[in-house]
């Protein structure tokens, strides 16, 4: 569509204004872009088609405002503006403002706070300029009517909203991958350009031609972006990372935030003096309390990365439970409370038996799952206060604190009762002696978990210092 369209949009000007070809051919493209998106939604059944029917209805009626333009001018000859065109026209910036907005919310699902705030911040800033040199000068200018002054300033007005929703819809994380969403954006872009130079054409008292193709392009390029194969992915919630403060964002964020000076800056020396200093301090607070919301939100994005990184530094990555470091820090603690109020910790080494065998049989996934599911089933045993930790490979660590080494020996059993797919393990259980560290009350342990298993396996074996006899092995 795009191959034929294009060259016949832009070759519009060259054509006789007021002449049926041109009047063909510019209502012509219109409507068979409008006739072109229905069908291909129809077609492409999308499941949610709300987005694209408010796109259609928009466009339908900048095509009806086309048409009864032409008929005022060319076939009626009465004055066009303001009259019933522009209430078609203007009716179409809201509907598809709406549409744009149907797409952003349902891509970001209303929890892109971060993007939302950056497009009130680009829409604040460029309000700014909008007011200061072109809604203000069209509201002070000679009008013929309240209808012709209300109309001038609609349009600017109007056209903010569309570039704060083009722009909005452009920054979601992941939109323009799409090749739907970039024609989309182009669509928007190729509308507000002619718009913008209309606008600031007719402040300026100068005749502008060249400017049709932009808005027969706008039809064009819409009707492609529902005619792509893809059409119906534009509006699925958006799967790609948080948004981040990239470079290209913070340079606009940064251009967006120098704005409001920069007018002041231009009044004071191309106006002589005269400020328009109620809408420069507006903006300018409203910048600044939105800068401030965006620091906010990028100071709580830092702490949650923080949190998580000090989670995944804390937790074994296969089985979730604490890991070595965890259990070095966790253990240390406990001793030195246990010093201070000299109540019993027990420590223990866990290996599960015949694990490389296992391994070499059943495959590594296996192994893993093993793991996984023998670290959730003894974690169910345990109290809050009790630590179990996966000290390397298939060895996992129990620190116990306040509890004596019956208490803990039975605590042993009962992870040894709810091991996964019928799977044995060895232990070593070593009471802390109130004066020694941490790494050798962990030697002992170990000392003791090695004698289990050289006695057999599947066995619990306590080095109590306390204890009438250094060892005790329970078979089961």
């Amino acid at each position: 569509m795009l191959v034929f369209g294009v060259p016949v949009a832009l070759s519009y000007p060259w054509l006789a204004y007021g002449t049926w070809p041109a009047s063909l051919c510019f209502e012509g493209i219109g409507v068979v872009s409008c006739v072109v998106m229905l069908v291909a939604i129809r077609r492409r059944r999308p499941q949610r088609p709300l987005m694209w029917y408010l796109l259609l209805a928009g466009m339908a009626l900048s095509v009806t405002g086309d048409a009864v333009y032409d008929y005022l001018e060319n076939v009626a000859h009465i004055d066009p503006y303001p009259g019933w065109a522009d209430l078609f026209y203007l009716s179409a910036y809201p509907v598809s403002i709406a549409g744009l907005g149907t797409m952003v919310l349902r891509r970001t699902r209303g929890r892109d706070r971060v993007g939302m705030i950056d497009a009130w911040i680009l829409s604040t800033a460029l309000a700014l300029p909008a007011w200061s040199f072109w809604v203000r000068p069209i509201s002070m200018g000679d009008h013929a009517g309240l209808a012709d002054q209300l109309v001038s300033l609609a349009y600017p007005v109007l056209d903010v909203l569309l570039i704060t929703l083009t722009v909005r819809s452009a920054t979601t994380p992941g939109a323009l991958r799409l090749r739907t969403n970039q024609l989309l954006v182009l669509a928007q872009v190729t509308r507000l350009l002619p718009d913008v130079t209309y606008s600031i054409a007719q402040l300026a008292g100068v005749e502008i031609g060249y400017l049709d193709s932009g808005w027969l392009l706008t039809y064009l390029l819409t009707a492609a972006a529902a005619l792509h194969p893809r059409m119906a992915d534009v509006d699925k919630p958006a799967t790609g990372d948080e948004v981040t403060l990239t470079m290209p964002r913070l340079t606009l964020l940064t251009v967006a935030s120098l704005l409001a000076p920069a007018i002041l800056a231009a009044q004071g020396v191309f106006q002589h003096g005269r400020v328009d200093w109620a809408a420069v301090a507006i903006g300018s607070a409203v910048l600044f309390l939105l800068v401030v919301a965006r620091m906010k939100l990028l100071l709580d994005q830092m702490h949650r990365l923080a949190r998580q990184m000090q989670g995944l530094a804390h937790h074994d990555g296969l089985t979730g439970v604490p890991n070595r470091r965890a259990w070095d820090d966790r253990l240390n603690r406990e001793l030195a409370k246990a010093r201070r109020a000299g109540h019993p910790v027990v420590v223990g080494m866990i290996d599960l038996d015949f694990f490389k065998k296992f391994n070499d049989e059943y495959g590594h996934p296996a192994g893993d799952l093993l793991l996984k599911e023998a670290a959730a089933a003894w974690t169910g045993q345990l109290r809050d206060e009790d630590l179990l930790a996966r000290y390397g490979g298939e060895e996992f660590g129990i620190v116990l604190a306040g509890r004596d080494v019956d208490e803990a020996t039975a605590i042993v059993e009962r992870l040894r009762a709810v091991s996964p797919r019928g799977q044995t393990f060895s232990a070593g259980l070593a009471v802390f002696d109130g004066s020694e560290s941490a790494d050798e009350l962990v030697s002992r342990a170990d000392r003791a978990l090695y004698r289990a298993k050289a006695t057999g396996r599947d066995r619990t074996v306590c080095d109590d210092p306390q204890a009438l006899t250094d060892e005790v092995s329970i078979a089961v």
